[in-house]
């Protein structure tokens, strides 16, 4: 049956034709190359109802396709089911990415249309060097003709964070950026990654659901910084904008309207700028464009790193965190195991909620919550149904990914819980993803690892058996910040970054069987010095996050000694350092939970 996303398609082939192009690319992210992007970028959702959050599509006169990752295979099908859009599968060893794709069809100059406000110019130039005969036509808001009730730029109240929160001052982060511009022989470097922005600037927006972000640029040059930002300072502002504006022109930061970025980077050599630096990864081509008269530089922006590196504030910071939300979770978890049988998956992920709310500091949840049961979870990146979701019932396994920001961090964990009797397929399963877990979690390291060297330490248990995950083991968590950070990961993928002290990663090995069950374990870790010998500088992981592991369903022959003693050891930490604050029932309960095995 021919749905909704079928007439859209057909719409922007009508578009197409009349603007003699041959083929329209759309990608998932805003101007800004966000993971999550605001309402008004979810292009690749109104055209196609995929809900994904790594998904673009291209449209030629006879194909429409979505290209997406291991992640959402299972629910790409079911979402673009009536809508012609076919799949094409990323991650897989068969995988062809749209710029080999498109060079396949043979066209001689096809003409190209992307959304120039939401194409990087890395992905430009890779489309460009597949098909060098391609004629590419960057359209700014290219779907705006369509989307008639395309939802506007978010506008969101603006805070900043003093210095005993984020532990260094906006003076002293801007006067690193400029020792480094002058370092590298340059005038000015134009930040356009969100999270950057609101980590050296210490201000925090929710222009983006779930990410405490502010929708602008930022130039800084030498001697001015301007900030350009969907908010006009001479209009009737919210009491905390209005004090964050006033602070950051005491600062010397100039607030800008977003619309002026481009008149400004047309006039840069008139301001004195010659040389200035871009990220080609987050910069998208219209703004590009819009650079006049300097020397363009290109780099990796300075600031991703040294963000993801935690000062000892932020590290305190994040640690508090952590506390307060294994509070949160060891009464949900007591919670669940009283009423399971009686609730559903969204009353459960609403529960969860409140517990979370209730914590001083609380701003919102780090993303939308996976509450999931038995089938679901088979879902990795499963969307819980507001109506009608599964009851939890007393057997096989539930699945709960959910995390918090506080003003003092971000939080980000899953716990699997057997709910009842489970299968012996679960109960291996459920064991071997663990196995993984705790010798990622034990790693001892040199100095100079990179995320690829011990993301096989979470696979191995599981490769032994012939099983996999299709996701990345780790990502970078900001602090108040996305919970996605990189430029550091663990994944398969070829990361070159290497661990240092101060990243915080996520640990998080799963399997997926489609129909029956998913299982995934995530704890954060902090990444710390383990001292200095003759062979060099070590490093290992400390776990932040502090909830119990279920171990009623642990086929205990497959762990070995060392990785029981390291289980052992987490539970009886989470049970002595949550233990006096939790009430007296969860405490007596949490004990019994605990228990050596």
């Amino acid at each position: 049956m021919e749905s909704i996303f079928y007439e859209r398609v057909q719409a922007l082939r009508s578009l197409m034709r009349e603007n003699g192009w041959d083929i329209v690319i759309l990608t998932g992210s805003d101007p800004h190359a966000s993971e999550y992007p605001a309402g008004r970028w979810k292009q690749v959702q109104w055209l196609s109802g995929f809900t994904g959050e790594a998904g673009d599509i291209v449209v030629t006169a006879d194909h429409a396709g979505l290209w997406t990752d291991t992640r959402y295979f299972i629910q790409a099908i079911r979402q673009l089911e009536g809508s012609t859009i076919q799949l094409h599968k990323m991650r897989v060893p068969q995988q062809v990415p749209i710029p080999e794709w498109i060079a396949s069809l043979g066209m001689d100059e096809p003409v190209i249309a992307v959304d120039g406000l939401c194409q990087s110019v890395s992905a430009i130039r890779e489309l460009k060097a597949a098909v060098p005969s391609a004629v590419i036509t960057p359209v700014p808001d290219l779907l705006s003709a369509l989307w008639t009730d395309r939802p506007s730029y978010p506008v969101s109240p603006i805070i900043t964070l003093g210095e005993d929160l984020v532990g260094e001052s906006r003076e002293s982060k801007l006067g690193r950026l400029r020792k480094w511009l002058v370092l590298n022989g340059a005038d000015a470097i134009l930040l356009t990654s969100l999270d950057q922005i609101a980590w050296l600037l210490n201000v925090r927006g929710w222009d983006v659901e779930y990410n405490p972000v502010v929708i602008s640029y930022l130039l800084v040059t030498l001697d001015e910084v301007q900030w350009f930002v969907r908010k006009d300072p001479f209009a009737d502002l919210d009491s905390e904008t209005a004090a964050s504006f006033d602070e950051l022109s005491a600062d010397g930061v100039s607030v800008r309207d977003y619309d002026e970025a481009e008149f400004a980077l047309s006039s840069l050599m008139e301001n004195g700028v010659d040389r200035i630096y871009v990220d080609p990864s987050c910069l998208n081509v219209s703004m590009m464009g819009a650079i006049e008269g300097p020397e363009v530089l290109e780099a990796v922006s300075p600031v991703a790193l040294w963000k993801a590196v935690k000062n000892k504030v932020e590290i305190d910071g994040m640690r508090e965190a952590h506390l307060e939300d294994g509070l949160a979770m060891e009464e949900f978890l007591y919670w669940l195991e009283q009423n399971a049988g009686s609730v559903n998956e969204w009353e459960a992920s609403q529960y969860l909620q409140s517990l979370r709310a209730r914590i001083p500091g609380y701003k919102g949840d780090s993303f939308e919550c996976i509450s999931a049961y038995g089938p679901s979870a088979a879902l990795p990146h499963y969307s819980t149904p507001h109506e009608g979701s599964p009851v939890l019932e007393r057997r096989g396994l539930y699945l709960c990914d959910s995390g918090g920001q506080y003003l003092f961090g971000t939080t980000d964990i899953t716990r699997t819980v057997p709910l009842g009797p489970c299968t012996p397929l679960e109960r291996e399963d459920y064991t071997l993803v663990l196995k993984g877990h705790i010798d990622l979690s034990m790693a001892v390291f040199p100095v100079g690892t990179c995320g690829p060297h011990l993301d096989i330490l979470a696979r191995e248990p599981l490769w032994k058996y012939k099983r996999n995950y299709g996701h990345g083991t780790g990502h970078g968590v900001g602090f108040f910040l996305n919970d996605h950070e990189g430029p550091h990961d663990l994944r398969q993928n070829l990361n070159p970054v290497p661990f240092q002290p101060g990243f915080i990663v996520s640990n998080e090995p799963g399997i997926y069987r489609e129909g029956m069950h998913g299982i995934r374990h995530e704890n954060i870790l902090l990444c710390r010095s383990l001292g200095d010998n003759e062979f060099g500088s070590w490093l290992c992981f400390e776990p932040l996050t502090l909830c119990h592991f279920d171990t009623s369903c642990l086929e205990l022959d497959l762990l070995t000694d060392e990785e029981r003693h390291w289980l052992n050891d987490y539970n009886q930490r989470v049970y002595d350092t949550l233990s006096p604050r939790l009430p007296a029932a969860v405490s007596a309960w949490l004990r019994e939970k605990t228990r050596p095995v």
